[in-house]
């Protein structure tokens, strides 16, 4: 539970709830209102809020401080100091804006950037960018006034509440709105190249779950992609060893092209939500945690494990330190449960210590209370009443796999775990509301994690 105390993160700790039965609803009371029984609360700047729970400890109860309104980001948003240089319809983009100033929203933003801030960022610059087509004919900006717009756009963003330091957090550079090594960006270029009709039909309506196994936009984008980055070729000029690289950034750079063409023909509503579920595609394929050192885990696991409780010990301590990185979908829980896995079974450690130990899926993701994100593109939400709040799947109680030893990486198309892409509200599930005060309740039907910030 995150409590923000004039821009200081308190990291406050909650009533262990793991033996509450599923399907029936349970009030949990906090245990004490006084601290003087329990450690204090872990101050964190809001660049430094990674939190120090232990996965094999419970957590000790605690009544967080009441802190001044949490709102103020939004309710009292600063003017931006424009440059007046960039060309980009902002005011058209309103909802955009506000939707990814959310998303990055300030002490949030790098535990949600692989998932949630960071693509919607790069979907909101190419839709700008898109939409400005229309009246520019161009599909990107050179360098000058992309200096200018990215900062415009970042000073818009920081006043409504985001992270100051999104450019980093996710990497993007003024050249990212440039056409970079793409040799077409004039829209009447690229309609007379690429086969327009077929790329909209492929693209104009995804699905979400579908797509990251049929490719079908996908590979219509790869294939438009590959034919204007043939437009005034200079590979024939190059070095043999240098040709396939080349081509191979050249490809990317325009597959930005081809997603600002196509967020030029939808509306910015139906445009996010194509260029999310693209890069979702992404997102799942790949674990993005970073594993540690684990000679611990396979001094005490490894041959003829002959302590079955240090051995648990040890993996319990090297899954606290992923659960300090950031918050994951289920289906990257997946694939870092295979990807820790084969580099333990690489250790020489080759018993099922997943089992043994009771790791589950939301053993990965961030602090022990295991909330997985939907593997479905999702938003975080703002509510005047109830302050920021995610979809959070706190009942995956999915025992992690334990890979075999011809497996390599977990496919989402051909996965042996089913795996919901939503939390499903049922009555036969639990999930946690963390409300504004105190007590704290599980209530059933509920799969929506509310950090409420007080």
């Amino acid at each position: 539970i995150y409590t923000v105390v004039n821009g200081d993160v308190l990291v406050t700790h909650m009533c262990h709830a793991c033996e509450v039965n599923r399907g029936s609803p349970v009030n949990l009371e906090l245990c004490s209102s006084h601290n003087s029984n329990y450690p204090a609360l872990a101050n964190h700047r809001k660049d430094d809020m990674l939190p120090q729970i232990s996965p094999s400890g419970a957590p000790q109860p605690f009544l967080p401080l009441l802190a001044p309104s949490p709102l103020a980001p939004f309710t009292n948003t600063s003017s931006p100091k424009l440059s007046g240089l960039c060309l980009l319809n902002f005011t058209a983009a309103e909802n955009l804006m506000s939707t990814t100033s959310i998303d990055c929203w300030s002490v949030f933003a790098p535990l949600l950037a692989n998932v949630i801030c960071c693509p919607q960022m790069e979907a909101t610059l190419a839709i700008l960018i898109g939409q400005s087509s229309k009246d520019t004919n161009s599909l990107a900006l050179n360098g000058t006034v992309a200096k200018h717009c990215l900062s415009d756009i970042e000073q818009i963003l920081v006043g409504q509440g985001a992270n100051d330091s999104l450019k980093q957090i996710c990497s993007i550079h003024s050249s990212n709105l440039t056409e970079a090594s793409c040799p077409v960006k004039d829209v009447d270029e690229f309609e007379s190249t690429v086969d327009t009709s077929q790329l909209l039909a492929a693209c104009e309506k995804i699905d979400p779950v579908r797509e990251c196994c049929d490719q079908v936009c996908q590979n219509a984008i790869s294939e438009a992609a590959t034919k204007i980055s043939l437009k005034a070729s200079d590979l024939l000029s190059m070095d043999g060893s240098n040709v396939l690289p080349a081509h191979s950034a050249k490809v990317s750079d325009c597959k930005s092209i081809v997603l600002r063409w196509l967020a030029s023909k939808l509306s910015s509503t139906h445009a996010k939500e194509v260029l999310r579920g693209l890069s979702n595609c992404k997102v799942n394929k790949v674990c993005p945690l970073v594993f540690p050192d684990m000679k611990h885990v396979t001094k005490g696991c490894g041959n003829e494990m002959s302590n079955q409780t240090a051995c648990c010990t040890a993996m319990e301590s090297y899954v606290s330190h992923l659960q300090k990185q950031s918050f994951i979908t289920n289906l990257q829980a997946l694939d870092c449960a295979t990807s820790l896995g084969m580099k333990l079974r690489r250790s020489n450690i080759t018993s099922d210590v997943y089992g043994l130990c009771h790791i589950s899926l939301k053993d990965f993701s961030l602090q022990e209370v295991g909330c997985l994100l939907p593997s479905k593109p999702s938003d975080a939400t703002f509510d005047v009443s109830s302050g920021i709040s995610f979809l959070c799947d706190l009942n995956d109680n999915i025992p992690a796999p334990w890979p075999n030893s011809s497996q390599f990486s977990a496919s989402s198309c051909k996965k042996n775990v089913k795996i919901p892409a939503l939390p499903a509200a049922t009555s036969a599930q639990i999930g946690l509301r963390v409300d504004q005060i105190v007590p704290f309740s599980l209530v059933a039907s509920s799969m929506l994690l509310w950090k409420k910030l007080l």
